[in-house]
């Protein structure tokens, strides 16, 4: 079995949502100072890196990230790959892209997946992402989770109206991926949210498997 890690790692100075917290991380505990143990403190907004996003985080009264349901989050995966010429994944890229009959996860490989080396700790807005139309055929196919190589599912400045589509579907929107190393192709994802009661999306470890 082959595994990939499809998830960014967290750390000071990483690229956040604008208006997000910053990442912060340091140790208050301290061996070599005398203490027992090292033990560090966390400090991170819930849509950090690579993350899920709960109904909650656009509809008032939805379900938040701990009920989201298991048989979403693991199962068959395909993962697509998106020209660099296009930027906006639109209903007809949708339908021409090769996403496979029945496909129940889906996730885009897009040139967003080079941001995280090539800018490090900047914040891109140029980041490829699926419209409003995208987002009701994706429905409309049955998908039941989309993973995207960047912060957001949709385009800078435009994220209610495809988060909406997808979110009122309960479909399972899964952020913040990086898909450098990974071909496009059929897999097994696991992807696993913190499990944070009331809360509009949390980070999360995601991996994809196949037989060798």
């Amino acid at each position: 079995m082959k595994f990939w890690d499809i998830s960014v790692p967290i750390r000071k100075e990483m690229p956040v949502w604008p208006g997000d917290p910053k990442v912060v991380i340091e140790r208050i505990s301290k061996i070599e100072e005398g203490a027992n143990a090292n033990v560090s403190r966390l400090d991170a907004g819930c849509h950090t890196g690579t993350h899920v996003d709960a109904p909650f985080h656009f509809l008032p009264g939805a379900p938040t990230i701990e009920s989201l349901p298991l048989d979403s989050l693991i199962g068959p995966a395909q993962v697509v790959r998106i020209p660099d010429d296009i930027s906006i994944i639109s209903r007809e890229i949708v339908l021409s892209c090769g996403i496979q009959s029945g496909a129940e996860r889906v996730l885009f490989k897009t040139y967003n997946s080079a941001f995280w080396s090539k800018y490090k700790s900047q914040f891109r807005t140029e980041f490829a992402g699926i419209d409003e139309a995208g987002a009701q055929e994706l429905v409309a196919m049955g998908v039941k989770l989309v993973g995207m190589d960047y912060l957001s599912v949709s385009p800078f400045r435009k994220s209610r109206p495809t988060h909406e589509v997808f979110l009122k579907s309960s479909v399972v929107l899964l952020e913040g991926l990086d898909l450098s190393d990974v071909a496009p192709g059929s897999y097994q994802l696991v992807c696993l949210p913190l499990k944070i009661e009331g809360s509009d999306g949390a980070p999360a470890r995601a991996v994809l498997t196949r037989e060798d």
